[in-house]
């Protein structure tokens, strides 16, 4: 072969060896970038889905915990009795939804912090591939070279360096491969966590459902209060009922006295018309002599007293006397009392409970309610209300009688003895939890008063008694 045709197939074979490896570099690139997007679109998935999870958590779930806490809460407050341990469930429920949100923010902060590091490593990765690769170009630049110059010499050593060369390329593919499913275990231990969070969120939920479970419980306890207290009303109502009754039999006899004593009256005035018609023609012949006879138009003294009437004094010198008629039953003006009728009402009813008549007292305590709903002795005649239904021993009643004092009445110095007897009604009933709260109640709030003082001896005995 001459110079030229050796010339002439050297370049040929260089330049099918170039067009032989350049492919296979150009597709390794469009593979690398192709399993990147994929990295990338898997990572976006899952960072929404964590989004959209984390933001159902706050929009939906934990507003509707709060809600039925704030619900809770206001029940507990209209029974303070029950306070205590209500308030105790709430606080763990609060510091489950914190802990909550702190995970929920590790979370973010964890995906986040993950996010970057797997985007910093792509692209070390990527300037690394791309380094190799401009090693690789010079690399082929000079083999251009070395082809060029050796093609002549030795065709099988050429093909040796290139099988080589081929073997370092699979193996660094291999290496990424490798890294690649590296970062696959790391996304499936997250993927892990996630489900491990899921799960504590349903315990979660299981626990809120117990909750709900105890607060309907606590409303049907309510409702069983409020029937009580209903039927109580209808009791009071027909004793108010027997009351009225009663007091229209009064006002029927006291209407039957007066017209009686308008009968009187009006005969008493025609006696006294025949008799100043009688001493009339007296008078023209005999003088009067110190008194004058009364006239029937003479005006009735205030209180319905009639005066005495002295008709025509006896005459001197054997004059015949004129007798007066009889003089009609005196009433005694009823004399205005100094205290209000509120007081002098209350006074008796008291009365009534000092003589030990109990039935007698509830009844006029429960008027006294009626009639005077807005007295000052209104706390006073709604505590005595309770002791009288503690005499008789109904105690549930008393205790809603006390109730009343301290729902109705904050300000009254009979709170705290309402306080302190509805705990005394609540050992009869042997209910020791509910007396022992109500008397730390009088404690704790009317720490200065004597009550205060009984409370602490009885919640003594409590502990001794345990």
């Amino acid at each position: 072969m001459t110079p030229q045709l050796r010339i002439r197939y050297g370049m040929l074979l260089g330049l099918v060896v170039g067009c032989l490896l350049l492919p296979g570099c150009v597709a390794q690139q469009s593979d690398l970038k192709k399993a990147e997007k994929d990295l990338q679109q898997q990572l976006s998935q899952t960072r929404a889905r964590q989004n959209q999870e984390i933001s159902t958590l706050r929009e939906h779930e934990l507003p509707q915990l709060r809600g039925e806490l704030d619900k809770a809460l206001h029940q507990a407050r209209e029974l303070q009795s029950k306070q205590e341990d209500f308030k105790h469930r709430s606080a763990q429920l609060e510091q489950q939804t914190k802990k909550l949100e702190q995970l929920a923010a590790k979370l973010e902060s964890d995906s986040s912090t993950r996010y970057l590091w797997m985007q910093k490593s792509f692209e070390t990765q990527d300037a690394k591939v791309s380094a190799r690769l401009d090693e690789l170009s010079k690399a082929m630049e000079n083999l251009k070279k070395e082809v060029i110059d050796v093609v002549q010499r030795t065709n099988e050593g050429l093909a040796k360096r290139v099988d080589v060369k081929l073997e370092g390329h699979q193996k660094e593919l291999t290496e990424h491969q490798n890294k690649i499913e590296q970062s696959s275990q790391k996304f499936t231990q997250f993927n892990q966590a996630l489900t491990g969070f899921r799960e504590a969120l349903t315990g979660l939920n299981d626990r809120v459902g117990e909750q709900e479970q105890t607060a309907k419980q606590l409303t049907s306890r309510i409702d069983a209060d409020s029937k009580m207290r209903v039927t109580h009303a209808e009791e009071v109502n027909r004793s108010v009922m027997s009351i009225t009754k009663a007091l229209e039999a009064v006002g029927k006899k006291a209407t039957a006295r007066l017209d009686e004593q308008d009968s009187r009256i009006d005969a008493l005035a025609k006696s006294l018309e025949q008799v100043s018609n009688r001493s009339a023609p007296l008078q023209q012949v005999h003088k009067p002599v110190q008194q004058s006879a009364v006239g029937s138009n003479e005006p009735v003294q205030d209180g319905g007293e009639t005066s005495r009437l002295s008709v025509g004094p006896e005459t001197t010198g054997g004059a015949t006397t004129i007798v007066p008629p009889q003089e009609s039953p005196k009433f005694e003006p009823v004399q205005a009392s100094p205290d209000p009728p509120d007081r002098v009402r209350y006074e008796q009813v008291l009365g009534l409970f000092r003589d030990g008549d109990l039935e007698g007292a509830r009844q006029g305590f429960a008027g006294f309610l009626d009639d005077y709903p807005n007295s000052n002795l209104a706390p006073n005649a709604r505590f005595w209300l309770g002791e009288s239904h503690f005499g008789k021993k109904e105690f549930q009643r008393a205790i809603d009688a006390y109730d009343k004092v301290e729902i109705d009445y904050p300000g009254s110095e009979k709170v705290p003895a309402a306080i302190l007897r509805k705990g005394y009604a609540y050992l009869a009933l042997k209910d020791r939890k509910r007396a022992s709260s109500a008397f730390k109640q009088v404690v704790t709030l009317y720490p200065k008063t004597a009550e205060a003082g009984k409370a602490s001896d009885k919640l003594a005995q409590l502990k001794e008694l345990r």
